[in-house]
């Protein structure tokens, strides 16, 4: 069974840093694709950034230059590193997997962890 764990999160003021991280077990990192979204109240869910299969990443234009995705494959774990943290940041954040199992592409998701960003 997959399973993904987020933490991190916080309150932090703007222009200030958070780390988060996505425990991720069931899978093998290295080889899935995992991606942090955010969801703030009253928004849709969006994408902040991908790794593909621990190496290729891609941006949402608004992070782009502030924020980082990386992974440790020994650990199965990603990273999201938030630097120059603005309010419109404030948001749940998720992080998600997309993986094959017995011919099937399936994803999975965490359970979040906020991130509050005050001005």
């Amino acid at each position: 069974q997959v399973q993904l764990v987020e933490s991190g999160g916080g309150l932090v003021p703007a222009g200030g840093s958070l780390r988060l991280s996505c425990a991720a077990s069931g899978i093998d990192f290295s080889i899935v694709t995992m991606g942090w979204y955010r969801q703030a109240p009253g928004k849709q869910r969006e994408l902040v950034a991908t790794i593909i299969r621990g190496g290729r990443t891609d941006y949402a234009d608004p992070v782009k230059g502030r924020f980082t995705i990386s992974g440790d494959n020994a650990k199965n774990t990603a990273f999201l590193q938030m630097n120059s943290l603005k309010p419109e940041d404030t948001a749940v954040y998720y992080c998600k997997t997309v993986y094959e199992s017995g011919g099937h592409t399936l994803a999975s998701w965490g359970r979040g962890t906020q991130v509050t960003v005050s001005s």
